[in-house]
């Protein structure tokens, strides 16, 4: 339980200042800024919450992480639910503070709709990738935090224009209510690029601690 309540807090988190800097700040801080919010809310998460589940904070890196070896199956339903409910109670309070959450939606961009859903697959996979190898040792535990948000800042820098570079359903899913006809692109994106991740860790041909 204790895992569920710090993924469900750290899903919110990133969710809630991630969303907020598109929805409140974006015309000042632009793209970068939109980037370096989601980057750095998973930085802070690493840190406050990893030690307690990991800050997964995202159903494709829990994907990964369970067909890697890491947890059972069973758990990561624990960690899916709790994420996504994380999301949707941050989308909530955004909406209660006036935000019209839905200019926070992700939608493909100037690649259209086969550029989003091949960005989300390739951009999870190296995210989920480079989780899975700085969480290998202890011995990278200091450091793994920073390098897991500076890739993600990097993933948002580079497809905020193509797919909204969600990277996460839990994400994804609150915000896009009004627009079901793209939500696959991100649920399965994410889902096939973190699973893939998860495999070929397993498999030893990425860094595994296995």
């Amino acid at each position: 339980m204790k895992k569920a309540i710090a993924e469900a807090i750290g899903t919110f988190t990133l969710v809630f200042f991630g969303c907020a800097t598109i929805l409140f700040m974006a015309d000042t801080v632009g793209h970068l800024g939109i980037s370096l919010a989601f980057g750095l809310t998973v930085v802070a998460m690493a840190y406050g919450l990893g030690a307690i589940s990991g800050a997964h904070l995202n159903p494709a890196v829990s994907l990964g992480a369970m067909l890697a070896g890491r947890m059972e199956a069973g758990e990561m339903v624990m960690y899916w639910i709790a994420q996504i409910a994380g999301g949707v109670i941050a989308i909530v309070l955004l909406m209660i503070m006036g935000a019209d959450v839905t200019q926070a939606a992700t939608a493909p961009g100037k690649a259209g709709v086969m550029g989003a859903i091949i960005f989300e697959i390739v951009a999870t996979f190296i995210f989920v990738t480079v989780i899975l190898g700085a969480t290998a040792s202890v011995a990278n535990a200091a450091m793994a935090g920073l390098v897991i948000g500076l890739t993600l800042t990097l993933m948002h820098l580079a497809g905020i224009q193509v797919s909204g570079a969600s990277l996460n359903p839990a994400r994804s899913l609150p915000t896009n209510f009004a627009d079901l006809g793209n939500i696959w692109i991100y649920i399965v994106g994410p889902l096939v690029g973190g699973g893939l991740a998860g495999v070929l860790n397993k498999a030893g041909i990425t860094s595994s601690a296995n």
